[in-house]
């Protein structure tokens, strides 16, 4: 294929570090453990028929809604669970307290920025995580484009998100390049003529990226 022209970061577990690393961090802040909290989104999407995340991540439910939702579920599956050091109502400011952006990620999209490749994040995310995760990315400076699920309506893996991104970028399909942790994702990308990376740890990455883009510096940014 032709090497792309618009590379496209995923924010969670790409340019954050890995969300499993998020999810013990944030049962140190709660005491809610990763298998627990995980069961409560899906089920608070299960009981709306939405895949997991979806009710927040397409504004379906704003954050006190899905907060909310939240606090109930997990009551229901961990009775006797102590909930009074989570904030669930407002989720983000305590899930993303602490976080900071993956250092080497940072490097790969300035890197390819200064080599003539524009960037962009497309991201699954929630309207009122904006101020937190946004702050994450800041290293990176502008981003040439932005897309996140909770403005546009859709998420990934939605084959509409990836059309409404290579036309805000004014861009073919075939030039967009997608960098993401999740294969479904990137599956789906594919199906619309993307280019894509699997993000399984940083080292694989960045040699996958210097093999589609050619350039050789990659491989000096661990």
């Amino acid at each position: 294929m032709a090497q792309p022209s618009m590379i496209w970061f995923d924010f969670g577990g790409v340019l954050s570090p890995p969300l499993e690393r998020i999810y013990e961090a944030y049962e140190v802040k709660t005491g809610i453990t990763p298998s627990q909290l995980k069961a409560a989104i899906k089920g608070v999407a299960d009981e709306l028929s939405m895949p997991t995340m979806a009710p927040v991540e397409i504004g379906a439910l704003t954050e006190p809604e899905w907060g909310t939702r939240l606090a109930r579920v997990l009551a229901a599956q961990n009775p006797g669970i102590d909930l009074s050091r989570a904030r669930l109502r407002t989720f983000g400011e305590q899930w993303f307290d602490g976080v900071v952006a993956n250092p080497v990620m940072v490097r790969a999209y300035l890197h390819l920025q200064e080599n003539g490749f524009r960037t962009g994040v497309l991201s699954n995310n929630v309207v009122e995580w904006g101020p937190y995760w946004k702050a994450i990315i800041a290293p990176v400076g502008e981003v040439d484009v932005l897309i996140d699920s909770s403005a546009v309506g859709c998420r990934k893996p939605d084959a509409e998100i990836f059309e409404i991104a290579a036309k805000a970028a004014g861009v073919a399909p075939a030039d967009c390049l997608l960098i993401d942790d999740v294969e479904e994702n990137l599956v789906a990308a594919r199906a619309q003529g993307w280019q894509t990376v699997l993000f399984r740890d940083d080292e694989q990455t960045l040699a996958d990226l210097r093999s589609v883009t050619g350039l050789a510096g990659l491989s000096g940014l661990l």
